[in-house]
């Protein structure tokens, strides 16, 4: 009799035209509230209790529209159940196409059949008033719904929700088949408001392998502190879940994100000589990667086994979610197959390259390559690199060699290429003279630099002295002296390669180009030896030219190792795993942080998985075809611990540290750049503030008072754990921003989504289009200067066949041709690659103000790509256009499939 009543009362209400603010408005909303006041607080009829408090809310909103009174009325009348269709889909893997056969199957099959393939359950939002406790679940089987398309199976439920269950704000799920399914999307549609949608996006487990139910909640955000009381045990214990215990060996399928060092490099048990230090901790610090609790090595305890596979958390995988993917196929076929077949091609792993000709038959005639058993393999996994249908393995040339065949000879590149290539992190503005390395002099000598006042004021032509060039911020440099310096000796020792530190030294023309006047190499002292220093310029004569192109060869491959090591590896790959699994640990997939974190994380720890199997390990490609060999990661380390700094990761900060730009309010973007045609920094400074834009307008959005970040514990132990755990090593330093308010979480969270979209492409998408003719950037030198201590016939066979010498000092066939083929692999991006600011998250779509924010992104990043196009064209720029210059292009926001030196996927997926 009560809610008949209150509903007559209710619906003959007058319905008036909403005018905030107005009298008719005030009077519904009063009216309301008397009908609620007519409940009484006491009564012990639950129902009757929920609607005194939605009366209550719906009068206490002077905002909302008159059909707050056919709302209310609807709600009461649902006395009877809701009638609720779940929607399912399931992605099919290969797997599941390929395997038709066995007792499982056919099992799962039935399952199918009986319409038990999926056992879901809703979850309410809210607590029972009268127990206080979580609501019983609302449960029901999925059954197929329809036919497969684009490789995706619909299944379909049907429940009946009851009328007091509330919001549906979470859904457990148990998968009745024997074998794990990917669940991308759920769908609840039948409620008065609305579909309410799960993005899952994970791979569900069978429940005969693990009877813990999975479970996903709905695309609403919410911070720890707003979190609805129905779903706040839930949210602590998946958290729980996903940290683990710490023990144990991880299994496959698992979902646990926890820490280690970098203590699985080395493989001592199959030979001793692969054995590597631990990186992590004091002698050789470094960030922490996913733990995996693998047994330790008999030969040396401190090493984990190798593994056929090393654990990484099942949904970081990518190995059949990415159409099973072009760039997991790729990669496992080019790491675990090609590699190993070139060094059956060149049997000599010492043999060079006796002619430039033979270097240019790599792109013209190619070479075979033993065929698999399976006709046509290689076309099908590598087609880049085996366009034909036999084995001949063929180069496509590079783009900057098909703009000029001679581009790698010419000083000018080699100085744009410091703005506009593949390496712009190491160009520094020279502030102090005369050059000095930090270095002990006890240890590594002199620490005054050989390059002379005199030397660089004669290659300027006297146009101004060294100190006024210095003043007008005309001079700069590519240091690497005293990050190599310390172990050129022990590289020396490692057959077939040399090391120098190095410095060189580049004038700004008036034109806005740089102009290299000066190469230093250096060698350390010896108890036998004394230090040697030579410097090498730009000569008019036969001998200084030849001496020059190859003093140019050793930087390279000096920058080619930095570039590898440290400004993609470290900076990109390396740093953000520990974000990744911090998030995971820490923040809930509810939190609005993670939803916006989750697209720019995604793979990266699968391809960080691979690195440390075939790239960065003992033996690996890295240490078989850079210069410093085994001691690779040690100089890796070295770089963590001398320069890196998060707050530094921020682009405008580290053109700020390196002198290449200062801050200036009346600038765009702030920041006026010393050499203005800078276009890595032009182009990145532009694509900066569109994301940190994109994340003002997002965070300000969950966090509208500044206290509420202080506030959140999720986001602290968050951002407490990244510190002191996952980068561990630097815990205490200084420089670490504090997070205490918006502000602070901003300048954060871009610097993460810049290192992983940004950054990561300009140092990676390039790579084959700059470095796959390898004379451009050569990894290695093999063979030291002719001028450095030579016999004298040696000395006579330089002056003899310069052209050798050089050839001698660039890697050998085998290293050349396996460097080739992973550059090339490396800066493809696959058919389904996902672009910064392409596509919108669910959680952001059911937002409307994260949906027109997210929209604005997304079409700024749109005026970028005109803005980089218009640039490219402009013949003014003379450091990203001119005849036979690549244009720049590797922060373009899009591209298509393939190799095409553009496009800025989210995350670091390859």
């Amino acid at each position: 009799m009560l809610k008949q009543n209150l509903l007559n009362q209710i619906c003959s209400l007058p319905k008036p035209p909403f005018v905030h603010g107005s009298n008719n408005t005030h009077a519904y909303h009063h009216s309301l509230l008397s009908m609620a006041n007519n409940i009484p607080k006491t009564t012990h009829n639950a129902r009757a209790r929920r609607r005194r408090r939605r009366c209550m809310a719906t009068a206490s909103d002077t905002t909302s529209t008159t059909n707050d009174a056919s709302a209310m009325a609807d709600y009461l009348m649902h006395e009877k159940p809701i009638k609720v269709k779940a929607l399912v889909t399931v992605k099919q893997t290969m797997s599941d196409m390929f395997t038709g056969m066995g007792i499982e199957r056919g099992m799962d099959d039935i399952k199918d059949l009986l319409g038990k393939t999926l056992l879901l359950e809703l979850v309410s939002s809210e607590l029972d008033p009268n127990t206080e406790l979580e609501k019983p679940t609302v449960q029901a089987y999925a059954h197929k719904g329809g036919k497969v398309e684009r490789r995706e199976v619909k299944y379909e439920a049907e429940f009946e929700v009851p009328a007091e269950f509330g919001a549906v704000g979470a859904i457990f799920v148990e998968n009745e088949h024997h074998k794990e399914m990917f669940l991308r999307h759920i769908v609840l549609e039948g409620f008065p408001n609305g579909p309410v949608n799960f993005t899952c996006d994970s791979w569900i487990h069978s429940k005969f392998a693990d009877k813990r139910k999975r479970v996903f909640f709905n695309s609403k955000s919410y911070l720890p502190q707003t979190t609805p009381a129905g779903l706040v045990g839930l949210r602590d214990e998946e958290l729980v879940h996903l940290r683990g215990n710490g023990l144990g060996e991880r299994q496959h399928g698992d979902r646990v994100y926890d820490y280690d060092v970098y203590n699985d490099l080395g493989d001592p048990d199959a030979n001793f000589a692969l054995a590597r230090p631990t990186l992590g901790g004091k002698e050789f610090p470094a960030p922490r990667r996913c733990r995996t609790g693998r047994p330790r090595c008999e030969a040396d305890p401190s090493t984990e086994k190798k593994a056929r596979d090393f654990y990484v958390p099942r949904d970081e995988e990518f190995s059949e979610v990415k159409l099973v993917t072009f760039s997991a196929k790729t990669l496992y076929s080019l790491f675990n197959t090609l590699i190993p077949s070139l060094g059956n091609v060149f049997a000599d792993a010492d043999r060079g390259f006796h002619h430039f000709k033979t270097i240019d038959s790599l792109f013209s005639v190619g070479f075979e390559v033993p065929e698999l058993s399976k006709e046509g393999f290689w076309n099908a996994t590598l087609p880049r690199l085996f366009a034909g249908t036999g084995n001949v393995m063929r180069f496509e040339p590079p783009g900057a060699l098909e703009r000029d065949k001679f581009f790698w000879m010419k000083d000018e590149e080699f100085a744009r290429q410091t703005l506009a290539g593949l390496n712009p992190y190491c160009l520094e503005l020279i502030t102090e003279w005369p050059l000095k390395s930090k270095l002990d002099p006890k240890i590594y000598g002199p620490p005054e630099s050989a390059i002379t006042t005199e030397l660089i004021e004669s290659e300027i032509g006297g146009i101004m002295s060294v100190k006024e060039a210095i003043k007008q911020k005309k001079l700069f440099t590519l240091d690497y002296h005293d990050i190599l310096l310390p172990f050129v000796h022990r590289v020396r020792e490692l057959k077939g390669r040399t090391l120098y530190g190095s410095r060189t030294i580049f004038f700004l023309t008036p034109e806005g180009t740089l102009r290299p006047l000066a190469i230093e190499l250096c060698r350390p002292p010896t108890n036998e030896k004394p230090a040697w220093k030579q410097v090498y310029r730009p000569c008019w004569n036969s001998t200084g030219c030849w001496l020059w192109k190859l003093a140019k060869a050793h930087v390279l491959a000096h920058d080619s190792g930095i570039h590898q090591l440290v400004s993609h590896w470290l900076r990109t790959h390396c740093a953000t795993e520990p974000y990744i699994i911090a998030t995971n640990r820490q923040l809930s997939v509810m939190h609005p942080i993670h939803r916006l974190l989750h697209p720019h994380f995604r793979y990266t720890m699968e391809i960080n998985s691979l690195a440390r199997e075939s790239l960065i390990n003992a033996g690996g490609i890295i240490e078989s075809t850079f210069s410093p060999g085994k001691y690779s990661l040690d100089i890796c380390s070295a770089a963590y611990d001398q320069f890196w700094r998060f707050d530094y990761e921020a682009l405008p900060k580290d053109l700020i540290r390196r002198g290449m730009a200062v801050e200036d309010e009346n600038a765009p973007h702030g920041l006026k750049l010393t050499i203005e045609d800078y276009p890595f920094a032009n182009d990145g400074l532009i694509l900066w503030d569109t994301i940190k834009q994109w994340v003002t307008d997002y965070v300000t959005h969950y966090y509208p008072e500044p206290d509420l970040v202080e506030a959140d514990p999720e986001l602290q132990a968050w951002w407490t754990e990244i510190r002191t755990k996952g980068h561990a090593d630097k815990k205490n330093e200084p420089w670490w921003p504090q997070l205490k308010t918006s502000d602070d979480l901003i300048e954060i969270l871009t610097i993460i989504m810049w290192v992983t979209s940004g950054h990561h492409a300009s140092v990676n998408f390039g790579q084959y289009a700059f470095a796959g003719y390898f004379p451009n950037r050569p990894t290695i030198t093999r063979i030291k200067m002719p001028d450095e201590d030579p016999t004298e016939e040696e000395w006579k066979f330089f002056l003899k066949r310069p052209e050798a010498v050089l050839l001698a000092t660039f890697p050998s066939k085998l290293q050349a041709t396996r460097v080739m083929a992973v550059l090339n692999v490396l800066s493809n991006h696959s058919p389904d690659e996902e672009y910064i600011g392409d596509e919108i998250e669910w959680s952001w779509s059911d937002e409307p103000l994260i949906k027109a924010a997210f929209e604005k992104f997304s079409g700024r990043l749109k005026v970028l790509e005109g803005i980089i196009d218009e640039r490219n064209a402009n013949e003014e720029l003379k450091n990203r256009s001119g005849a036979g210059v690549l244009p720049y292009e590797l922060l373009k926001p899009h591209s298509k499939p393939g190799v095409t030196g553009q496009g800025v996927p989210n995350s670091i997926s390859i």
